[in-house]
């Protein structure tokens, strides 16, 4: 499948051929969502945590007798139903990372790519480099593509000025090709790719 590239000043800069078995799969949403919902549980830190019994700091000393004051009976003053006491079944440290097989990631970074090229979202640049760093003429040139919401992939290496310009532009991503992600691509109204990061990408998911 063919796609016109563009420069940044969107101007025609040729054409460029995609693989079909990348950019041109059956698309499915139950495997976007299962790889999704990994990207997003494998993120969370997964560090809160609250004191249980045996964490309380107090003294163990039985407050009072078991029998014979009227009161319920208590081992120690760390009880969950006690001033300062412990916590029952509260969250605790841990992982939420779930497992998806490689192969499912794979297949599902080929369809939220091919989503892209079917809704027509799919946009190819020439290059992402500049000579100034300055956000206003990034700004512009990116309206005049119609570009409000969009991840832009560049090459193994992001160029500097290119990644200063656009840091400060809200709903606009900029990644190196090895940073291609299924949420970070859906997440985004548009898909741009240098002709590097379409080469990287297909070198990749190759096979």
């Amino acid at each position: 499948m063919k796609v016109a590239v563009k420069t940044l000043d969107n101007k025609a800069a040729g054409d460029i051929t995609l693989d079909k078995d990348i950019f041109g799969v059956e698309v499915r949403s139950d495997i976007l969502h299962r790889v999704v919902n990994y990207q997003l549980a494998k993120r969370r830190s997964g560090n809160h945590k609250v004191k249980q019994r045996h964490e309380i700091s107090g003294t163990g000393k039985k407050p009072w007798a078991q029998k014979g004051t009227g009161r319920a009976r208590a081992g120690d003053l760390k009880r969950t139903q006690d001033r300062g006491g412990s916590t029952v079944f509260g969250p605790v440290v841990r992982s939420h990372a779930i497992n998806v097989p490689k192969k499912v990631r794979k297949l599902a970074l080929k369809m939220a790519l091919s989503t892209k090229a079917a809704e027509g979202k799919l946009i190819v640049l020439d290059d992402a480099k500049v000579k100034s760093h300055k956000t206003k003429p990034m700004a512009e040139a990116l309206g005049k593509m119609d570009l409000s919401s969009a991840l832009i992939l560049g090459g193994k290496e992001i160029d500097a000025n290119f990644a200063r310009a656009t840091a400060n532009i809200p709903r606009i991503d900029v990644l190196p090709s090895q940073g291609a992600n299924v949420y970070d691509i859906l997440r985004r109204d548009v898909l741009v790719l240098t002709k590097d990061a379409v080469n990287d990408i297909t070198e990749k998911l190759k096979g």
